[in-house]
């Protein structure tokens, strides 16, 4: 009996003395985690200093500067209906200062972004001859400036090791291969003036493409995919006030949507910058963003032209079911500097581009007077 209490109290003392001698880190069952430095940019920015001579210097990519592989805080963007450049392709990408978010005025107003924003915007073509490789011809930046926004334009080398400061304005001869097929072009590098053609506001230079409608789709980030504006909330990039029931920029590459819609974004992406109230071709008779298309007249259907082209038998902008005496098709289809549309930032004529408005012209039925 005195054997059996012994052998009780034997265990209970040394169930309270595993417990009482535990050491102190067996009392940490669940650590804190240790506080992280907040992950910082490591672009260089000085707004007195900028536009640099090299692009280099801003350091917004990192390893090759070729591969265009951002660094953290240049996020990559893209636009949810293409814009026609030669058919050059772009990688776009924006970068703030921190502490600083841009804001939402409406659907089709550029966002209201802060001093410090830099837009950029990289131009190449694949496939480049003799050696079928990227070649990438030039990186524009849009600086927000406390006067306002800047033209920054760097031309890549030879060599596709860095870009130098340039806004005279060159073409570059290029021939790539597409679909087995060789094309060529004499890319345009546009001029500070040039520039200032395309992205104004009266004479007030503005960006053109990053509208909330154009960038309310998703992106594929290498990690996961994510609707653009969430991004650039997450980024710290965009204060959350944009509507949740905004709409989005038709693509006007997908066939499944109908002419009418295609054409619409077709034209705002293409030529709204121009023909619209304050801008270049205001004192046209039409008016091709988006929203104002909704109305027939603004897209020149059986308007008639300001201008006469002598000869060539157009009898309106739009001519339903007759391409052949449509102005929009005409402009579209020419390469002559005196009559295409857009007047820049393209040489080439848009196949696919001309194809979908000579196939709209001709679904219209209406009857001009």
């Amino acid at each position: 009996m005195i054997k059996n209490y012994i052998w009780r109290f034997a265990i209970v003392c040394c169930c309270i003395g595993n417990f009482s001698c535990a050491s102190d880190d067996d009392y940490v069952l669940n650590p804190s985690p240790t506080p992280q430095p907040e992950q910082t940019s490591p672009v260089n920015f000085n707004i007195d200093e900028v536009p640099y001579q090299m692009l280099s210097e801003y350091n917004f990519f990192e390893g090759d500067l070729q591969n265009l592989n951002p660094v953290y805080g240049v996020v990559p963007y893209e636009l949810s209906s293409a814009l026609f450049s030669d058919y050059a392709l772009k990688k776009r990408f924006l970068w703030m200062p921190s502490n600083v978010s841009a804001s939402y005025i409406d659907d089709n107003s550029i966002f209201d972004f802060p001093i410090g924003t830099v837009l950029i915007k990289n131009f190449y073509y694949e496939n480049v001859l003799p050696n079928h490789q990227k070649q990438i011809i030039e990186t524009r930046l849009m600086i927000k400036k406390s006067e306002g926004w800047i033209f920054a334009e760097y031309i890549w080398n030879d060599t596709q090791t860095d870009a130098i400061s340039d806004l005279n304005g060159r073409d570059v001869f290029i021939q790539w291969e597409k679909d087995n097929e060789v094309k060529t072009v004499n890319y345009r590098v546009p001029s500070g003036p040039e520039c200032h053609t395309c992205h104004k506001t009266g004479d007030v230079p503005i960006p053109i493409g990053p509208k909330p409608r154009n960038i309310n789709t998703l992106f594929d980030y290498g990690t996961n995919t994510q609707n653009q504006l969430e991004k650039w909330v997450e980024m710290g990039y965009l204060e959350a006030t944009y509507p949740g029931n905004m709409e989005t920029l038709p693509n006007w590459e997908d066939s499944s949507l109908s002419l009418d819609l295609r054409v619409r974004s077709y034209l705002d992406i293409n030529c709204a910058h121009c023909h619209s109230a304050e801008a270049h071709c205001a004192y046209r008779p039409i008016r091709l963003d988006f929203n104002s298309t909704g109305n027939p007249i603004n897209l020149g259907i059986c308007v008639e032209p300001d201008t006469e082209i002598v000869g060539a038998g157009l009898t309106h902008i739009v001519n339903p079911e007759s391409p052949s005496r449509s102005v929009l098709y005409y402009r579209m289809n020419s390469v002559e500097e005196s009559t295409r549309m857009p007047l820049l930032s393209r040489t080439l004529k848009h196949e696919e581009g001309v194809q979908l408005v000579q196939d709209w012209i001709n679904s219209l039925t209406q009857q001009c007077n």
